[in-house]
């Protein structure tokens, strides 16, 4: 069954269609040909503006998880000798701080509903029973439907995959980013959990490296998201993690 068939899915898909259409209009004078890549960006702002909430919490469980740090060695050396306890009395800490080694998952769940919405305005030829003229927008001869392994078939490599290389390259030192400024932020581990969950960190900070991969298979107007959602969600940690050590050091 074609999820994107489904009436409330339909629905969704044709209001994102509007959505999408009436900001390339909007921006056409601005943008020119570039008007539906500029409505992408600006939706994708819009859309990580309303989760900057959702950011805040996630650094405070972040800092929460560092300041229990010495508790939870406590819990350690008292309960060494007793694992079963240890990890009970580990996991009522972190439910009593309200601190959770899944935070970090939280952002990602909420964007899955909107990448997949651009996803399928830029794969359907058919939107609720309407052509999709999205398909034919382009940035820099490229058509915001392809993906790079359908743009390397057609063999128009030149200049056209220098957009692809650029959004990519984007991703991938995001990534990298990412991943180190995880790691460097990250509390001790916890040595009364599951030993899935004391790797937890290590195995959460390759996850950006999986978008780049994701990003390569994606029409383009989902790679053109990804780069700006991932450079802002840098930059957003960046910043609430310094006003937070501010905060910490007064």
């Amino acid at each position: 069954m074609d999820i994107y068939s489904f009436a409330p899915v339909a629905i969704v898909l044709d209001f994102a269609y509007s959505l999408v259409s009436g900001l390339a209009d909007l921006l056409t004078p601005l943008a020119g040909s570039l008007s539906t890549a500029a409505a992408i960006v600006a939706i994708t702002v819009l859309v990580r503006t309303a989760l900057i909430p959702v950011g805040r919490s996630q650094v405070r469980a972040e800092f929460t998880r560092r300041r229990l740090a010495p508790k939870l060695k406590e819990l350690q050396q008292r309960y060494k000798k007793k694992p079963e306890l240890l990890q009970q009395k580990t996991l009522e800490l972190y439910t009593a701080e309200k601190a959770s080694p899944l935070a970090g998952c939280l952002p990602t769940l909420l964007q899955a509903p909107v990448i997949s919405t651009v996803y399928g305005l830029f794969i359907l030829q058919g939107i609720n029973g309407h052509p999709n003229s999205l398909l034919i927008d382009h940035v820099f001869g490229v058509q915001l439907g392809a993906p790079l392994v359908r743009f390397i078939a057609d063999g128009a490599f030149w200049p056209g995959v220098l957009v692809y290389v650029v959004l990519l390259c984007i991703i991938a030192t995001v990534a990298g980013l990412s991943r180190r400024a995880a790691l460097r932020n990250a509390p001790p581990p916890a040595e009364g959990l599951p030993a899935g969950m004391q790797n937890l960190t290590g195995i959460l900070s390759w996850m950006p490296f999986l978008t780049v991969i994701f990003a390569a298979i994606v029409p383009l107007a989902a790679t053109l998201y990804l780069a700006v959602t991932t450079s802002w969600t840098l930059a957003e940690r960046a910043i609430l993690r310094h006003r937070y050590e501010k905060t910490m050091a007064t």
